[in-house]
């Protein structure tokens, strides 16, 4: 029998066209196993969620919590291909709130043999969950699988590909692996839990995923099987926010400041951050900091261009994001 797959999918409720794609997906995938999806509502009404989805999922909401309390919507089954079983319930995150409380409510009610993240705007593309669990089975002593993504920002599409089937610790302290996705996850029940004291839910899969990759290598079907929305995200323009988060990172993994590639990408991604907010002193520390350790270092240069007003943060980013990339 085909391992059961339980799949977190958090939401704000803001993003309801994307929200209903992104189950469509996943209920699409033609997978013999039990599919179970929880929705979590994040900071609304999971009633308000139910409402959204309940054309694709069948959930329908409960009656209303009591203040303060997690209110929670039924579960509806639906077929899957080839008549799997499949079952949506919504309901409230009962944890921290933000992106990382939401993921662990999620986690924390299923019962299922793995686990599986989809954000709220991203897409699974058929035969990704067949793939990763297959992939998973040839090694029993791993416990986490990701894959390759394609990055959609306006009318592009631009896959990227990690180039290996075995995602390291080290890969992840020299590079981010962006491809390494939280859309892209997929874990034995029990392996991980996301860290809910990253602020504002900043880099919780970045760690998540060095974490994993500590313990064992992370499998990676290196097939872009999930694409990542760009245009929608949360995340970009909180640049107190990304500081806070970067930070975070460098407190929490020593060893990306240990490593000068790593150290030098994180350094200057704080320095654009410092100049998006017009912070020239800061961006012109952390800038000299990324030279020191990787003379050359692309995003220190970059952000000393933004704090001398040569160019707009938001310039930048749209010419990366135009090309899979971002800072």
């Amino acid at each position: 029998m085909m391992p059961s797959v339980g799949v977190v999918v958090p939401t704000r409720g803001d993003r309801p066209g994307p929200l209903r794609a992104a189950l469509t997906g996943v209920l699409a995938q033609e997978y013999a196993g039990p599919v179970e999806v929880v929705v979590v509502a994040d900071g609304v009404p999971a009633s308000l969620v139910a409402s959204q989805v309940s054309g694709v999922a069948d959930a329908e909401a409960g009656a209303e919590a009591a203040p303060g309390a997690a209110s929670e919507a039924g579960s509806g089954a639906v077929s899957g291909a080839g008549e799997a079983v499949r079952s949506v319930r919504v309901l409230g995150n009962r944890r921290a709130a933000g992106l990382p409380g939401a993921r662990n409510t999620g986690i924390s009610v299923l019962g299922t043999d793995l686990v599986a993240f989809c954000d709220d705007d991203d897409l699974w593309l058929p035969g990704k969950l067949a793939a990763q669990v297959a992939a998973l089975a040839e090694e029993p002593d791993a416990g986490f699988v990701s894959c390759a993504v394609e990055v959609e920002y306006g009318d592009r599409r631009v896959p990227r590909l990690a180039g290996t089937g075995r995602v390291t610790h080290r890969h992840l302290t020299r590079s981010r692996m962006m491809m390494v996705h939280s859309s892209t996850f997929l874990f034995r029940r029990g392996w991980t839990w996301v860290d809910e004291s990253a602020p504002s839910g900043q880099n919780e899969d970045w760690d998540l995923a060095l974490r994993a990759a500590w313990r064992h290598p992370i499998v990676h079907v290196d097939r872009p099987l999930v694409r990542v929305r760009w245009g929608s995200s949360h995340y970009v323009g909180r640049w107190a926010d990304r500081i806070a988060g970067l930070e975070w990172m460098l407190a929490r993994h020593p060893g990306l400041a240990a490593e000068p590639r790593g150290a030098a990408r994180v350094y200057g991604q704080l320095a654009f951050c410092h100049a998006a907010l017009g912070r020239r002193r800061e961006a012109a520390r952390w800038s000299l900091r990324a030279f020191s350790a990787r003379p050359g270092e692309p995003r220190a240069a970059v952000a000393l261009a933004v704090a001398g007003g040569l160019v707009s943060p938001r310039a930048v980013l749209h010419a990366l994001h135009r090309h899979g990339h971002g800072i």
